[in-house]
């Protein structure tokens, strides 16, 4: 039973990019303060804030198909954001600078859940 829940941890672990990076990095010595260290590049932040503004416009609308485009373009940003963690941390073994990119991929993982409770709010009308 022990070994099975063990797999199952590394299971949801290596599955989450997130996850997979914090735990990366702490094999490194490195934490990721995801609760304590909130602090992003300001151009990061115009960008979730653009498309926050994005996101309310399309449910005020009831537009899957601008919610389409957003989770297209979000998802462009994730898959260009989780190859710079793996290149940062194993080709250039740079833990700190992986750290702010495993952060940023936190708050992309998190607007897609907001994205998946949009979708299903339009759905639910």
């Amino acid at each position: 039973m022990q070994w099975t829940t063990r797999v199952n941890e590394a299971y949801r672990i290596l599955k989450s990019p997130v996850q997979r990076g914090k735990y990366l990095l702490g094999l490194q010595g490195v934490d990721v303060a995801f609760e304590t260290n909130t602090a992003m590049p300001a151009e990061f932040l115009a960008q979730q804030m653009e498309w926050r503004e994005q996101l309310e416009e399309a449910l005020e609308g009831r537009d899957a198909a601008a919610l389409d485009a957003l989770r297209a373009r979000l998802q462009d940003d994730r898959r260009a954001l989780e190859a710079s963690v793996a290149e940062r941390i194993d080709r250039q073994h740079d833990a700190a600078g992986a750290t702010d990119l495993v952060r940023r991929l936190m708050f992309l993982e998190k607007f897609d859940a907001d994205l998946d409770a949009g979708f299903e709010t339009i759905e639910s009308s």
